[in-house]
């Protein structure tokens, strides 16, 4: 299956979840851990999710005083792509208030 042209940040979504692919993330622990912001992270991880890419489901339960969060991983079809891709490792430098995002060898 061939997929469109990625840009950095949704490279950088697919890499931080191809670290650990069989566990689940939450989008505020992807934001923290990617530097982006929810804005930009959680339309990459519904475009990813429509295209086969990612798994989503919602918490089963929630500890009390909090709502259930929603789920993410890489579905088997992430997984071999994110690991095809000849993609460089993108890392996000902060600077002020602001993320950057700066390609490099990792």
């Amino acid at each position: 299956m061939a997929f469109r042209a990625e840009s950095p940040q949704t490279h950088l979504v697919l890499r931080t979840l191809f670290e650990a692919p069989e566990q689940w993330h939450y989008g505020y622990d992807l934001s923290r851990t990617t530097g982006l912001q929810p804005g930009t992270l959680y339309p990459i991880l519904a475009r990813l999710t429509e295209r086969g890419l990612l798994i989503s489901q919602w918490e089963f339960e929630a500890p009390e005083g909090r709502p259930r969060r929603h789920l993410y991983r890489l579905s088997e079809t992430g997984v071999v792509h994110v690991a095809r891709s000849a993609t460089p490792v993108v890392r996000v430098e902060r600077r002020g208030r602001r993320a950057q995002l700066a390609t490099g060898e990792g």
